[in-house]
């Protein structure tokens, strides 16, 4: 059965940050106000703010196409970077800080984030984690559940082809993905438990927020959901994309999985369920080491090379990426991951030069070349 080109979006999240000292900074709401005396956004692309005034947020709208999502991706980008400098800010595309904490107490959140604040209290405090999510089209609940469970032994492979968050308010962790580690300190994070169709689904997350754990129905952390606001299947697995390239890799990989596991849904191959034990020993490593060594194949409970891991992926969604006319472009995008490094890799190797000298290169970054306001501080 044939499901035609499905349709992705991606919402990315940043940082916004002073750009001389790295202090993260809370101009969220100016930054917005202003975006639009920066430039048209594409149809459908959209800009909010975060849990916390130091994070920006840019939705896509629906594409079908690499060059479309990377066109709206670009765009708000270069909107959002220019409204940034106008208020003395840079926008970053980092999962966590890579220089020092606020240098003030940012403002009290209000409405559904302050009920947030309360729940979780010094949880999300100096929560600065920025990610990526990607929502691939499938209409029916049912069907997206079910491909939820397909997914889980292949979302840590995503993660660190991801990583893009080694430091913590200027402190280097040790680990590709901080961020990660931060998120899994939320109850119900992690990889989504298997579940047997929507109603399944929708009782277990109930559970959660009657147990206090969740403050509504709309917040699982689990690293990929059937959403609860648009006909998607929702990735949360990622860290935000250094780049915009990073970003269209993880869009064009998650929309293969998820036409892989239609194609086997057809078939009547449904998922294997993972033991959550080595689920999260999966996540884990993947934060912990990136790309750069031994990862776990949480369906094989076996620790293998993550590139190995990366070409099982690989040759796991070929046909889908051929279908799609997807194939060249993500052998392409992979081969230039491994040779300049993820997000986390190449964050380090700038980051001896300074706090001032980290956030001009990481405003650099995130800005598509040619265009855009790169900060100098």
């Amino acid at each position: 059965m044939s499901h035609g080109p499905l349709t992705m979006g991606v919402e990315e999240e940043f940082l916004l940050v002073n750009p001389r000292t790295g202090h993260a900074s809370p101009c969220a709401e100016p930054v917005l106000a202003r975006h639009r005396h920066h430039g048209p956004l594409p149809h459908g692309v959209k800009v909010h703010r975060e849990l916390r005034l130091t994070q920006i947020e840019a939705a896509s709208g629906v594409c079908t196409t690499a060059e479309e999502l990377r066109h709206q991706l670009t765009a708000a980008r270069r909107v959002l970077a220019g409204a940034a400098a106008a208020e003395d800010c840079a926008l970053l595309a980092t999962g966590t800080p890579v220089g020092p904490g606020p240098a003030a107490a940012t403002p009290g959140a209000t409405g559904r984030f302050a009920e947030i604040d309360a729940v979780y209290g010094a949880l999300v405090a100096d929560y600065d984690a920025c990610g990526c999510h990607v929502h691939v089209g499938v209409g029916d609940p049912d069907t997206a559940v079910a491909v939820v469970n397909h997914l889980g032994r292949r979302l840590p492979t995503l993660l660190a082809l991801s990583a893009n968050a080694p430091f913590d308010h200027g402190r280097d962790t040790g680990y590709h993905s901080w961020r990660m580690v931060l998120q899994s300190r939320f109850p119900g994070s992690g990889v989504a438990p298997y579940l047997r169709g929507h109603d399944e689904y929708r009782r277990a997350v109930e559970t959660l927020v009657d147990c206090g754990a969740l403050v509504d129905p709309d917040q699982t952390f689990w690293l990929a959901r059937p959403s609860g606001r648009f006909p998607t299947v929702e990735f949360r697995v990622a860290d935000t994309a250094l780049t915009v390239d990073h970003a269209v890799l993880q869009a064009l990989l998650s929309r293969a999985l998820v036409r892989r596991a239609l194609a086997d849904l057809d078939r009547g191959r449904e998922a294997a369920p993972l033991s959550p034990q080595p689920a999260a020993a999966a996540v884990w490593a993947a934060a912990r080491h990136g790309l750069t060594g031994q990862l776990v194949d949480a369906g094989e409970e076996t620790r293998r090379p993550a590139w190995s891991l990366v070409g099982e992926l690989l040759a796991n969604v070929r046909e889908q990426l051929e279908e799609s006319g997807d194939l060249d472009e993500v052998q392409n995008l992979l081969t230039a991951l491994r040779t300049d490094g993820t997000g986390s890799v190449q964050q380090r190797a700038v980051a001896g030069r300074g706090t001032a000298a980290a956030v001009r290169w990481l405003t650099a970054r995130t800005v598509p070349a040619g265009h855009g306001t790169l900060l100098t501080g």
